[in-house]
């Protein structure tokens, strides 16, 4: 059984470090994407006219090719796991500015209200009250990049070996072994829906608030058995 895990010696590298490999090249961009997103998402809220140019110019390089960033990047940054991360974390802004400005904007109007009555500024709403509020939203988006990402690390193995799992496909061809080809795709696929339950498993953790089930066991609450709201649990953390 072991056997088929074997790698060929010129991708100097076993299955599972491939595997964390590819973890790192799919995952360190969303991370990276994400820290940009939320400053300029918090732009587009209070500037309203700056959202649609945003999502604009998002789009556009959206629809780069990746091999065509990777055309560009090499003459800067080689032949490197760089020149692949970098295009993943510019196409995960597409997907984290809607999610997060339209989280921002479902916060209710009282609910800001009564933050600013209790002293918090700008700065301190955003990111104790309405990014909380926000993080449904927040982690769809998280999921679909994730997903996309490490789907996308594949087309490194364009770029010298840089696709980490993906170089599999290419040796697959290489070598006339379909058992490579079979490991890149699987492996792939089964890392997609692992990281994509784990962000779930952290979205029901962090919000607490959300429905988990329908049905009987799905009704809403009443009484002394409801549960406070997204906003009020936003405003109780944060006034600790």
């Amino acid at each position: 059984m072991t056997e088929f895990f074997d790698m060929p010696s010129d991708l100097q590298n076993s299955y599972l470090g491939l595997v964390g490999l590819h973890l790192r090249e799919a995952l360190l961009p969303v991370l990276a994407g994400l820290l940009v997103a939320l400053p300029v998402a918090q732009l587009c809220v209070r500037l309203r006219w700056l959202y649609p140019p945003v999502l604009w110019v998002t789009t556009v390089l959206y629809a780069i090719p990746s091999l065509a960033f990777f055309v560009v990047l090499i003459d800067y940054t080689g032949m490197s796991e760089i020149t692949v991360m970098i295009p993943l974390a510019v196409y995960s802004l597409v997907v984290f500015v809607p999610a997060i400005v339209d989280g921002v904007r479902s916060v209710p109007r009282e609910t800001l209200d009564a933050a600013t009555a209790m002293g918090f500024g700008p700065v301190r709403r955003y990111v104790l009250v309405q990014l909380p509020i926000a993080a449904p939203a927040i982690f769809a988006g998280l999921r679909v990049a994730s997903v996309s990402s490490i789907s996308l690390v594949s087309v490194g193995m364009l770029i010298g070996n840089q696709g980490a799992l993906g170089n599999l496909l290419n040796s697959g061809m290489i070598y006339n072994q379909p058992r490579l080809v079979w490991l890149s795709v699987v492996g792939t696929a089964v890392l997609a829906v692992l990281v994509d339950a784990v962000l779930i498993g952290l979205r029901v953790l962090l919000t607490p608030w959300m429905p988990r089930g329908t049905g009987k066991t799905g009704r809403a609450r009443t009484g002394a058995d409801a549960r406070p709201g997204p906003a009020a649990l936003a405003l109780k953390d944060a006034a600790r």
